[in-house]
Parts: C-alpha cells; structure tokens; sequence
C-alpha cells in the first residue's frame, strides 16, 4: 500500500514537473540571448513547407545546384542514387511543371554547409522531398563534390505563388518584419512614415533596439528594408526633451492651477498636455520596453537588418540598455512618395536606368541607357547588391528579391551588362563592374529583373471589389469621406481598371467591366464617383480626375464599373529593324484590290477611280509582332462574334489591331492604313516554345508568350496607300492594339515611327525604333505627333 502511494506520488511528481514548466513556456515571454533553432520536420507544423531554392554558377534561372533549408541553414543532397523521379519532385516544389534532367558531381560547383541528404529515393508523387526516402536529415558520407543538381523544364506551375528568386542568405527566422511606430501624434497621420521608433517583430508583439552604439549605416540598412533610398540625420535633442518633460510630468504629481496661482484655462491645459504626450508616451514605452537587441553593426551595405552582425540581449540582466533608448531613425523617401515639396535637398532619379513589365510599383525588367538607347541586363550572377543599387537609383530602397530568368517579361533591343558585380553603396548600377556582352553570352530569355522594397502607402484601405467570383474580380467600391460606393460605368477603360489592380496590388487588369449585373448584388451600395479618367500610370484611383459632384446618366446597379485582375499580362512589340529592312513601293492593278476594297485597305480616292482600270501605288513592308509579356495575347470578343471574311477565307477577331501612318512635319496625317480585323496566330516561337494559336479551320486566336505574328508585305492590307502622297520627308508611324482594348504590362512600346523619305519613285525609312527605345534627347528628333492618339485623315 505505501509502496503504490509512493509510486503515485513519484508518478505525479512527474507529470507535474513536465506539465509545470510547459505552462511557463506558452505564458512567459523568452529572454534568451538567441532564439531557438528550427524544429525537425516531425515537430513542424504540417503547414509550414520546406524552402527550396536552386543555386551555382554557371546557370539558367531554370537549373542550378538543389539547396534546402533545415534547422535554420542551408544545405545540399548527394548525388548517391539520385534519379529524374527526384528531380521531378524537386522541380514541381519549386514552380516548374517538371524535370527535363538532373546532374551530379557539383557541376554547379561545390555547395557549402552540411549535406542535408543522401541516397534519396522518391516515386514519383510526393509533393515534397522531405517526404522521399532517404538516410535521414544530414546523415551522409558524401562530400560537396557530390552535390546534385537539377534541371527544370522552363514553364510555370499556373497559380504557383513562390517565385524562383535569389534570396537573402541570412536567417530571416531571427528577424522578419521592422517598422517605424512614430512617437509624434502627428506623423501618424502622414503616409509613408518616414521616421519613428525601430521595432522588430518578435513572438507575438514588437520588440526594440538598443540605441548604444547606434550608427548612420544601420539606419540606411532599416530604410533601405522600408522603401526608402537614403537616411537622414535624427533630432536627438528633440527626443532627449521629449523624454526629459515626460520624466518630470511623470515625477510632479497632477496640478490643476498655474504657476501664478491662477486656474489655466481649458485650451492651455490641451495644448501642454498635446506637448507632453509624446514624450509622457516615449518615457513611459521605455519602462515597459523590451530590447530584444542589444547593438548591431551593419557596414551599409546589407539588405536585410538580419544579414548584419547582431548581438541579442541576455537574459536575466537588470536593464537591457543601460542609460539608452530605443533606437529613433529618419528615412528620405523617394520623389514619387515626397508630400513635402519644401524639403532642402531633393533626390533625383536616375534617368540612366528604369524598370519595364512589373505589375507593381517597384518591380521590373531593368533596363539601362547607353548611347541614347535602351537596353537589359544579364542575369549571370545578377544578385541582391546589384539589384539594390538599382531600386535606391529609382527612389526606392533596397531589393526584396532580385529575379532572374526574364521573369518580369523578355526585352528586345541590345543586352549590355552581364556578370555586375556592386558593393552596395555605389550611386549608380553604371559605376558597378560588370563585362560588356555579345549576343553569343547571353539572350533575352536571360533578362535581370527586380522586386524592390517600397513605402507602405495604405492604399488599399480606401477601394474594394466586391461580388466577383474570386479576390481578382468584382465590382469597384471607393471611400469618398467615411461612406463606401459604387463607381460610374461611363467612360471606364482599360487605363481606370489598371490603377484599380494596382492599388489593390493585384496585378493588371485584364478587362474593365462597365455592366456587372451577372455578378452578386445582394450588398450593393450607392454610386458616389463618376466621371473618372486615368493616365494610366497613377497610383491610386483617388490621384485620376473625377466629377466633383456625382454625374451619372446610368446610375443603376448593374452599370457599376468592375475589373478583373491578373498577376501576369501580355505585351506585345513590333520588331522595328524588320519594317526598315523589308520596305519598297509597289504599283498594284486595281483588279487585284477588290478583296483589299471591301476591307476599307485603300484611300479614300480609291472610291472615285475606275474600277478595275488603273492602279494604287502601295507602301508596303512586314510587321513582325512579338509577344514578350508574361501572358498569352487574346482578342477580346469571343469567338462567337469573330466575323468571316470570305475573301481572305478566315475569321477575323478584332476590328482594329494596328494602325499605319504616315505623317509630314506637322504631324499631320498624310496617309493611313490599318489591318482591319487582323487574325492573330502563333507564325513562329522562339526555341522551347510551342505554337498554340492557328487561324485555319476556325481556330484559337492569340499570340503565345515567346511567339510572334508574321504579316508578311506580299499580304492584302499590309500597306500604306500612297497615291495620292507627294514627295517628301514624312514619318511612318505605327501603333499595335491602339484602342489598348487588350490589356497589356506596357502600352509605350506598342508604337514605332521611322524617318521616311520619298522622292515620287523611291522611298527610304531610317532610325526605326519602338516608342520607348530611344533617349528623351533622341527622341526629340521625332516630335511627339498626335497621331497615335487620333486615326482621322486631316
């Protein structure tokens, strides 16, 4: 009896003594000078996924040497009974569709670190690695001569989040998000916050830093993490002042008279007391403090605070930050976020360098300027430095992700970087070292692209979309004051609908709804915006024009404006060197134009002449119309409304796709031309790429990502009637998708002009180029004509 009394209470003894200290640790908030490593597999949560990431040199964005992440570092596997099931595996963990091959023997050089796994087996169906075979976490014998790689086939997963970035190579488990909580009420009300107290995410709530030995290169680090290029000096003295009322407000006990004996008024009570919050809230905040880290060092260079030499506080010490504060920084934001016009010392763009093909503010392909052209970057050993230099260029702040691959779309005229090498602190990508190329070190499919880190705006709290079938549609909901309403359909385009998805962060818009009756109107509000006109480029629906009081002839629910969004879109450019190469004038018998006639191909006085005697003098040339975006081009009306043309024995999908110019010094139009109702198809594709869209036998319409659509010069329609055009020096000007009814990344290259010269017998066109291809200086040469704009003979 006593002995099974024992055994109870040593058994209780040690439930509690188990049961006692896990309490503790749910309840008490850690104070260990480094936080815990992480969990094996088995202890993870189900939800939390293996990162996977390909690395090495030399590489496409496509291949590289397998890297995992486990227990806080980065690791290899051995190449010991690898196969292309495992490589499957691997390629579908990381966004690719499947395997084309894998590789041993480190050739992709020698990884660093542990082995992470060996003699890995898999079937073929498991959605992770870590789910394979193998001898278990970091139980090999190989060395890193023995490094597997893989090589992926280059088409996405569609849907798949997780992009194939080069990321930092630091611990973000010890520190991941940073902010700036300003101490000054009235700095709350301003976006972006540019100054305020560093707080770093830690547990459950926020943390801060010890200001002891506090230096001007980590706060270039903190405001490079925040969207912002460059760091100003702070006001100790002021927060010292803060702090030292908020020490004697706290200290004096409450008086309700002045110093004169006499009663202060109600309104000088506020205003002492709106003085002294601040620093009563800065005072108090420091006694309830907790500074998660003691000192850090950065050299400036860093992209991340976690990437810098941290020392984190100790535990059990009396006070973490003896005779200091939490750390207090001021950031310079870039042009595009500054409020205050005023300020001394303005930041100048770069006009050097520039991002094309993001979807978001920030993001891009980079493209650099040389000798008045524009052209990409390579993206062999394109990293996080380098692509830092260009986001702080731009008025941004450090990379978030620098993307290689073409992954922000693929340009078309000259590459002339490769292999750049920044530090970080330079002031311009063109002062980094990096190699001059050829054509035969790198293609377009290797352009460097970039993700940077920008100020946090809160945009998106003032518009909605409701009613749609997913997060990426509905109908448009804008905050005009504190009441929510619905927008005017009249005039809503393709323009409108891009800054609705940019300010929700949802990409492009892939069409603007001006009838949403089919989508759910069980909570729908009142119309309070109408009239709204875009550029295009804004960044927010509330920076466009808009009716100052609500004017709108189809006010009814169903007429509200809606979009649908998309992270990926199109983009269509003309081959310019192509027309200038293919160009001649050809008299061609009216006989053989009726088919051209009835397309509304020839000039006006073509109505007049005398059918079928006689001729039209044509200019007449190819348009080679490349897709470089990241999504198929699609006409809009479906295929139930294309229209057959009995002539030419196919469908046409779209009424106008390209309009051809000619245009004299004044930029008057001269001449004109259009491919009416244009059938779209896939002519060739770039190695790797398959053709999907054919006009024969009534069949899908599009231009397929890497394709392009050849209409060659000896096709009806593809010309200029010139007849009636005298000799002269004139512009031939050409504009794809020119009522922008198909939504693309980029409008400004869909144009392309050429010097042109016609002496009544001959004609020559020079200086071929797509709209945004030269300089501004260049680009002056050709003066902006409103042609574009407008498709009327004058």
């Amino acid at each position: 009896m006593v002995k099974s009394r024992h055994r109870q209470q040593l058994a209780f003894s040690l439930l509690f003594g188990l049961w006692l200290p896990c309490c503790l640790a749910q309840t008490t908030p850690s104070s260990t000078a480094s936080p815990s490593p992480t969990p094996s597999p088995s202890s993870q949560p189900k939800t939390e996924r293996l990162k996977v990431r390909l690395a090495g040199f030399p590489r496409k964005h496509n291949e590289g040497r397998v890297e995992l992440f486990y227990k806080g570092e980065w690791g290899t596997i051995c190449d010991d009974d690898f196969s292309i099931t495992n490589a499957n595996v691997l390629c579908r963990q990381l966004g690719f569709v499947s395997a084309t091959g894998w590789t041993h023997s480190a050739k992709y050089g020698k990884g660093q670190g542990k082995i992470w796994l060996d003699n890995v087996q898999c079937s073929g169906g498991e959605k992770s690695i870590e789910v394979c075979k193998s001898r278990g976490w970091g139980n090999s014998d190989c060395t890193h001569d023995e490094d597997a790689g893989v090589v992926c086939k280059d088409e996405r997963i569609p849907g798949f989040v997780d992009s194939n970035v080069i990321d930092a190579h630091v611990n973000e488990n010890r520190i991941d998000v940073v902010r700036l909580r300003p101490v000054v009420a009235m700095a709350k009300k301003k976006m972006p916050i540019t100054e305020g107290v560093v707080e770093v995410k830690y547990k459950d709530g926020w943390a801060q830093i010890c200001d002891q030995g506090w230096t001007i290169k980590n706060t270039r680090v903190v405001c490079g993490m925040l969207g912002f290029p460059h760091e100003r000096k702070v006001n100790k003295n002021f927060y010292k002042r803060l702090k030292k009322r908020a020490a004697e407000k706290v200290s004096r006990p409450k008086v309700n008279v002045s110093a004169g004996g006499r009663p202060t008024t109600k309104a000088k009570a506020n205003s002492k007391s709106k003085q002294s919050s601040a620093g009563k809230r800065l005072y108090l905040e420091r006694q309830k403090s907790y500074f998660h880290i003691h000192s850090v060092a950065c050299t400036g260079t860093e992209v991340h605070l976690a990437a810098c030499p941290l020392e984190y506080s100790k535990p059990n010490t009396t006070s973490t930050c003896q005779g200091g504060n939490a750390v207090v920084v001021s950031c310079m934001p870039g042009p595009q976020f500054m409020q205050n016009s005023g300020l001394k010392k303005k930041i100048k763009i770069s006009g050097n360098v520039r991002l094309k093909g993001g979807a978001r503010l920030g993001e891009g392909r980079v493209e650099v300027l040389k000798d008045n052209e524009w052209g990409t970057v390579c993206d062999d050993r394109w990293n996080l430095q380098s692509a830092s230099v260009v986001c702080r260029e731009l008025g941004f702040g450090t990379a978030k992700e620098a993307l290689t691959g073409g992954r922000m779309g693929q340009g078309m005229g000259p590459i002339y970087m490769n292999e750049v090498k920044c530090l970080g602190l330079e002031k311009s990508v063109w002062n980094c070292p990096f190699k001059n190329i050829t054509s035969e070190d790198c293609q377009h499919m290797e352009d460097a692209a970039v993700r940077c880190n920008v100020p946090y705006l809160g945009l998106e709290h003032s518009i909605r979309i409701v009613g749609g079938r997913s997060t990426y549609e509905g109908r448009v909901e804008v905050q005009v004051g504190s009441k929510w309403g619905t927008v005017c359909s009249t005039g809503w385009t393709t323009k409108e609908a891009m800054v609705v998805c940019r300010q929700l962060g949802l990409g492009y818009s892939m069409h603007a709804i001006t009838e949403t009756w089919y989508w759910d109107s069980s909570n729908v509000t009142d119309m309070v915006m109408s009239g709204v006109k875009c550029a295009g480029t804004e960044m927010s629906l509330s920076q466009c024009q808009h009716h100052k009081t609500l004017s709108c002839q189809k006010s009814a629910a169903k007429f509200a404006a809606g979009v649908i969004c998309s992270d990926t879109a199109s983009d269509l450019i003309l081959n310019a060197p192509l027309v200038q190469q293919t160009v001649y004038i050809e008299d061609r018998p009216l006989h053989m134009l009726y088919c051209a006639a009835e397309e509304d191909c020839l000039s006006k006085s073509a109505a007049k002449a005398n059918w079928p005697y006689g001729h039209r003098r044509l200019l007449r040339f190819s348009s080679q119309i490349h897709n470089i975006g990241r999504a198929d081009f699609k006409p809009k009306a479906g295929r139930h409304s294309w229209v057959w043309h009995a002539c030419h024995g196919h469908y046409h999908s779209m009424d106008i796709f390209t309009h051809y110019d000619l245009l004299n010094s004044n930029g008057t139009k001269v001449a004109e031309g259009h491919k009416a109702s244009f059938c779209l198809e896939d002519t060739e594709c770039q190695e790797g790429v398959s053709k999907r869209y054919e006009c024969a036998n009534f069949g899908d319409q599009g231009i397929t990502v890497g394709c392009w659509d050849l209409y060659r010069h000896d096709i009806d329609c593809q010309w200029i009637d010139i007849t009636d055009v005298k000799p002269g020096n004139y512009i031939l000007q050409i504009v794809i998708n020119p009522n922008q009814e198909v939504a693309e990344s980029d409008f400004t290259n869909n144009g392309m002009k050429c010097n042109c010269k016609y002496d009544g017998h001959r004609i020559w066109l020079h200086n071929c180029h797509v709209g945004d291809a030269f300089s501004e200086e260049a680009e002056r040469r050709f003066e902006k004509y409103p042609g574009q704009l407008n498709n009327q003979v004058s």
